[in-house]
């Protein structure tokens, strides 16, 4: 009598069940298990292996403001954005999304993203009013949390009109942290010391918290989509983004930062026009008849006795 078989096999899709409980890595998923369910497949460990250093990366910037080296904790966060770019990308070329890469992309972006920028701004400039400062550190930080709790839950939802656009829901938790440092990069390429004014920092770091809860919509790589006469220009321009980085690194992040909130701005306007195309679509025209109402169950009993009082 042979035994019932309850491991899957290497890089198989699991069944319905406990596997598939937590938010989806994409809309698409398919599940991947080692043998026995009992972890990972192997294709699985690169894409979180990349996510486990784009964690220490971005942890390791509070190691480097609480030692004063703030050139360094902007590189090593930058260095964590550019791996969260890449894992999961990674994992979608190897179909290796799982459950367990969702969710450790998300904890990992809360503490890189979130936790870490609140810190190293607090000890680069809030530090100077304690109070003030430290809640500013504590809002954004909540805010990050809260922004990727909500991605999360919206993974399952199929009505989402800012991503069936093409746009994403408030500034994502990487670009945030990117935005939170604007101050930083500002100093550094003017070692003037308003930048680090905490009554400059905090407000700012409360409307880049702000801004990643909110439900504006924001441009999403789709959106983004070069035509095909454009792709060459594209190539050009990053090759010259990369050399100015080299060159002018702070100056180049500032620029990067204008031009990403003019590009809020354009996907604002952008899906304006869509939601008013979605309503005039929507809305009945004036020369349509009204649709007949279907008859009801009330309606025949009424019928009924009308002919039978004229039989009487």
């Amino acid at each position: 009598m042979d035994t019932p078989k309850n491991d899957y096999e290497e890089d198989d899709t699991a069944p319905p069940g406990p596997a598939w409980l937590g938010p989806k890595a994409s809309e698409h998923e398919h599940v991947t298990r080692s043998r026995g369910g009992k972890g990972l497949s192997m294709r699985a460990v690169l894409p979180n292996a990349i996510t486990a250093a784009a964690l220490c990366s971005g942890l390791t910037s509070i190691l480097f403001a609480v030692g004063g080296q703030w050139d360094r904790a902007v590189f090593a966060m930058i260095i964590a954005g550019i791996l969260d770019m890449m894992d999961g990308r990674v994992a979608r070329l190897l179909k290796a999304q799982s459950r367990f890469g969702a969710e450790l992309d998300s904890l990992s972006d809360s503490a890189s993203f979130g936790i870490a920028p609140a810190l190293v701004l607090y000890l680069w400039s809030l530090v100077e009013m304690p109070r003030f400062g430290w809640l500013a550190a504590l809002a954004y930080a909540i805010c990050c949390a809260l922004r990727l709790a909500r991605f999360n839950a919206q993974i399952d939802v199929d009505d989402q009109p800012h991503k069936s656009a093409g746009f994403l829901t408030g500034v994502p938790a990487p670009m945030g942290a990117g935005f939170a440092f604007m101050p930083i990069y500002l100093w550094l390429a003017t070692d003037e010391p308003i930048y680090r004014d905490p009554l400059l920092v905090g407000p700012w770091l409360m409307f880049v918290a702000l801004m990643m809860v909110s439900n504006v919509a924001t441009p999403s790589w789709k959106s983004l989509r070069p035509s095909g006469s454009m792709k060459l220009a594209v190539i050009a321009l990053a090759g010259l983004l990369v050399g100015a980085l080299l060159i002018e690194t702070w100056w180049t992040l500032v620029a990067i930062g204008v031009v990403y909130l003019a590009l809020i701005a354009w996907a604002i306007m952008a899906y304006g026009k869509v939601k008013r195309a979605r309503r005039a679509k929507s809305a009945p025209r004036p020369d349509t008849p009204a649709p007949e109402r279907k008859p009801l169950a009330v309606d025949e009993v009424e019928r009924s006795l009308s002919a039978e009082r004229d039989q009487s």
